[in-house]
């Protein structure tokens, strides 16, 4: 065997666990069927724009010691998520704050937004039976039929009475003035795009782009003693118990000669008219400026379109609902019999990460196993 580890996707998983276990002494593979590193992260550099090629991500976390990790690896802006929602042309402040309920009803003091939801939510009696009435039993009516339901159902692809009422557990309502959407201690991009961050994650490590693991998994397994694997885990059972179902997304990018589109990084567009459920302009990510000061005189936007998943599309979320739960519960039996492979990540564990989440798993898990493989002798 040429490497003690085979680490299957260059997404966050793959580069942080790589990284601590050829920090740890130990040899190294990492295969990526797609061209380039850094999984959904990836960024690509466009005339000066750092390009969220798969979706926005911004980085928010309150856990210090995996902000202190990716500060090793890149330096953060100040980049404050605030983004709007525009429903039908009226503008609306996220997330719920005192600006939104200002704009929906006129309202001026925390007591009269707190009387006005709490009149609305009286609409609903007894325990919410979906998403619709749980939504109402939160913020009210109006709110949910403004700034809730049209991106939820194009989001989902379903009517908000034929969803779950736990996907929507909580609503953030804030009686302040405070359109941070993360409420976290941390946030930011990091300056360079974050391809440039995974980069210096995998620095010195092999790296083989446009290989499918699955498709050469015989080959590849026998060129390592362990492997982490981050891909969707029914896949790596061939689908044998049926396929797990996810939400994809699909973007269509442009760049245009206009110094400032829509004058935010994020909206959402909440009405079920339109079909993309937001509009990033990348640009004000950093502020509207490249990495030496200069003001970018075009800019890059990208509409978003929730899709449902099928084989062969991108798969980006999870349907965590009773029956992918209960399936995802079996491949997880099968996963626990593959002795030599770590099953890791958003698509390997089937679950929901943020990015620090994910950072947070995968240094844990790296530690975890690579203290365990020096008993088992794995360590060179």
């Amino acid at each position: 065997m040429k490497y003690d580890y085979l680490i299957v996707g260059a997404g966050l998983y793959g580069a942080v666990f790589a990284h601590e276990a050829k920090a740890r002494g130990q040899s190294v593979l990492v295969v990526d069927k797609r061209p380039h590193i850094g999984g959904n992260v990836y960024t690509e550099n466009v005339r000066g724009i750092h390009v969220h090629i798969y979706g926005a991500h911004i980085f928010h976390t309150n856990d210090r010691t995996v902000w202190e990790y990716v500060n090793r690896f890149a330096a953060f802006n100040r980049f404050t998520n605030s983004p709007v929602a525009n429903y039908r042309g009226e503008l609306y402040s996220l997330p719920f704050n005192m600006y939104t309920f200002n704009k929906m009803w006129g309202v001026v003091t925390p007591q009269e937004a707190r009387a006005k939801i709490d009149e609305q939510r009286a609409e609903i009696t007894g325990v919410p039976r979906n998403l619709e009435e749980q939504a109402i039993s939160l913020v009210g009516r109006d709110i949910f039929e403004k700034l809730i339901k049209g991106y939820t159902e194009k989001q989902w692809g379903r009517d908000c009475r034929e969803l779950p009422a736990f996907i929507i557990k909580r609503l953030p309502v804030r009686l302040t003035f405070d359109n941070n959407y993360f409420n976290a201690l941390y946030q930011g991009i990091p300056i360079g795009g974050y391809t440039r961050m995974v980069e210096k994650l995998l620095q010195g490590t092999e790296v083989r782009l446009d290989t499918d693991y699955l498709e050469n998994k015989a080959a590849l397994d026998a060129l390592a003693g362990r492997v982490v694997y981050t891909g969707p885990i029914d896949a790596y059972f061939g689908y044998r118990l049926g396929h797990l179902e996810y939400r994809s997304v699909r973007f269509e990018t442009e760049w245009l000669d206009t110094p400032n589109f829509q004058g935010n990084a994020a909206v959402n567009y909440t009405d079920r008219e339109t079909p993309w459920t937001r509009i990033i302009e990348h640009k004000w990510f950093e502020f509207g400026r490249d990495e030496e000061g200069r003001e970018i005189p075009g800019t890059v936007i990208s509409r978003e379109y929730s899709s449902e998943w099928k084989p062969g599309d991108e798969p980006y979320y999870p349907v965590n609902d009773d029956r992918n739960s209960r399936l995802y519960a079996q491949y997880r039996q099968l996963a626990e019999a593959e002795r030599h492979v770590i099953f890791g990540g958003r698509l390997g564990e089937y679950k929901y990460y943020d990015m620090d989440q994910v950072i947070a798993e995968a240094l844990r898990r790296s530690g975890q196993e690579l203290d365990e493989s020096g008993e088992r002798g794995f360590l060179n």
